[in-house]
């Protein structure tokens, strides 16, 4: 891709995003399903990687969610609540997998559990 298409697709995701972000968090109202917009979310994330000197400052890979629908109150964590990125393959998975030995040592033998997620719902225990 050109460097003038891709700077035209990452506007026109960034604006995409910022309209499904409102969808979702403000209006409680999504129009597209979380895997049509995480695609979207991820393609805007490869254009801006492969041309690395367009601004990213106000992308929306650049935070999570949007304002938060005023029916909640505000509540303040004693540690931060961090998420993990998404995968789609089997391959994306094994990466991971990959990723997590090389950080605990080569004779870690992790385990992982895996449970279905409510979107939309965070919950801190």
């Amino acid at each position: 891709m050109e460097r003038s298409q891709a700077l035209k697709r990452i506007s026109e995701l960034r604006d995409l995003i910022e309209y499904h972000n409102r969808r979702y968090y403000q209006l409680d109202d999504p129009e597209i399903s979380d895997f049509e917009y995480d695609m979207l979310m991820r393609e805007l994330a490869d254009l801006e990687e492969r041309f690395p000197d367009v601004d990213r400052t106000a992308s929306p890979t650049q935070r999570v969610g949007a304002l938060p629908l005023e029916k909640f109150s505000t509540v303040t964590h004693l540690t931060p609540m961090l998420s993990l990125g998404n995968a789609f393959s089997e391959e994306e998975v094994t990466e991971f997998d990959e990723r997590i030995k090389r950080l605990l040592g080569d004779k870690a033998e992790p385990d992982f559990v895996a449970e279905p997620k409510i979107d939309g719902v965070a919950v801190n225990l």
